[in-house]
């Protein structure tokens, strides 16, 4: 029996142009641009999916999609717009819209977004159960495989917040994705998907962002490192230019997939545990940043900075998500008043306030009290451990740091990629090589 979708918008080139699309697919397509047809229509056909613009001559899509999800909260809902905005996005999400789609868009996009709201993904060798192995010409450089079961979350989130370098009022969806997909960010402009993937990043000053067809996500580090510290897998953000910087810290991306609940999904992932030492930075007076062979991981940052910082010094444990939540997603980031002009001057911490960045100046912290006594070297290896993940899988090793930022994190991943000869994972639809 064919699944039927109920596509809803005025234009009739884009009813006509689903209809065949979707029809192609196989699916059983009703379609209307009279808004006051919908609850009726939704009653008697009972569709599997709803395709919504949102913004139609003399109607409240919003309101609709209340009404709609009031009446049949299990019934997915695909919001549309010409108009959106990140606060549109976030109204639809926290109503049950399954996604939240700008026009003009890519029926390739769409598609993916159809087959995701009706649980129906498969793509490539995801769809034939193929797993994601290392070439076997490099797989004596790793340990005996070890793997961990693939996670997602269990329904879609968002949070609002402030960009720290755009200063720009923005926020974050998450939305789960099947086995295969990996971590990608949706820009909510453009259908442009990009991997969280270290081959996308693009600048390294002050924040980790990655590019893609014109499509960029600022200072994502502090997300990843949650999604890190949390070992999700598969994951949707969709997002606008920046991801909010909150309160400087990952703490509330901890409590947001909290929120979302995590999901073991039936995939594994290959965990990357090196046999034989990898570094960047020669450590003779300068910065140097290794990676050793060890039974977990770890993380030790060394920090040295003039006074009043001086030395900090901290080593991290990881056993999970409750060590990641107590001891290193609370440490928020920092910076000094002196180089505050100079960071205008550049266009970036136009964001930056005195509730989400710790302040130094000659005198020490201006906006005490600290979370912890070495909170800023915490929050360096907060940075490493989300600047890590662009290998796209959990790491298995310990982890020396010392004075070192993204821009050595992000070329320590590029050579133990290279050492150990993987890429992009042929499995998930979003990553066809730049």
């Amino acid at each position: 029996m064919q699944e039927t979708i109920l596509v809803v918008d005025d234009e009739e080139q884009i009813r006509t142009t689903l209809r065949g699309i979707l029809g192609d697919e196989g699916f059983q397509v009703l379609d209307t641009g009279d808004g006051t047809r919908i609850l009726d229509l939704v009653r008697t056909r009972q569709p599997r999916l709803v395709i919504l613009d949102i913004w139609m001559p003399q109607l409240d899509g919003i309101s609709l999609l209340e009404q709609l999800k009031t009446q049949q909260p299990e019934l997915p809902v695909i919001v549309i717009s010409g108009h959106g905005t990140i606060e549109t996005a976030v109204r639809a999400t926290k109503l049950g819209a399954t996604d939240f789609i700008e026009k003009p868009f890519s029926l390739e996009a769409l598609l993916r977004s159809v087959y995701r709201a009706i649980g129906r993904e498969a793509a490539g060798s995801a769809a034939r159960g193929e797993s994601r192995d290392l070439p076997p010409s490099r797989q004596a450089a790793v340990r005996p495989r070890e793997c961990v079961q693939a996670r997602t979350i269990g329904h879609s989130v968002v949070l609002r917040g402030q960009g720290l370098h755009s200063g720009v009022r923005t926020g974050v969806i998450l939305q789960p994705l099947p086995p295969g997909s990996g971590i990608v960010f949706g820009s909510l402009s453009t259908d442009v998907v990009i991997p969280a993937s270290v081959d996308y990043v693009g600048s390294t000053g002050y924040a980790t962002s990655l590019y893609r067809d014109g499509a960029v996500a600022r200072t994502i580090e502090h997300l990843m490192a949650a999604l890190h510290g949390y070992g999700i897998s598969n994951l949707m953000v969709k997002m606008q230019d920046e991801i909010p910087i909150l309160d400087g810290s990952a703490r509330e991306f901890c409590q947001l997939l909290d929120e979302a609940g995590v999901v073991e999904q039936d995939e594994t992932v290959e965990v990357i545990a090196v046999d034989r030492p990898y570094q960047v930075g020669d450590g003779e007076g300068g910065k140097r940043l290794r990676l050793e062979p060890a039974d977990h991981f770890s993380v030790r940052y060394i920090l040295d900075y003039p006074p009043p910082v001086g030395r900090q010094e901290h080593c991290y444990v990881h056993h999970g998500t409750e060590s990641f939540g107590a001891e290193i997603a609370p440490a928020r980031t920092f910076g000094f008043l002196k180089e505050v002009q100079a960071l205008e001057q550049m266009g970036l911490a136009n964001g930056g306030r005195l509730d989400n960045c710790i302040l130094i100046g000659d005198q020490g912290v201006i906006n005490p009290p600290l979370r912890f006594d070495d909170e800023l070297a915490r929050h360096k290896i907060l940075d490493l451990i989300g600047d890590l993940y662009l290998l796209g899988r959990p790491l298995r090793a310990k982890v020396t740091a010392d004075r070192t930022g993204h821009g050595d994190n992000i070329a320590l991943v590029r050579v133990l990629r290279e050492g150990l000869g993987f890429g992009f994972s042929p499995s998930s639809p979003f990553s066809e090589k730049p």
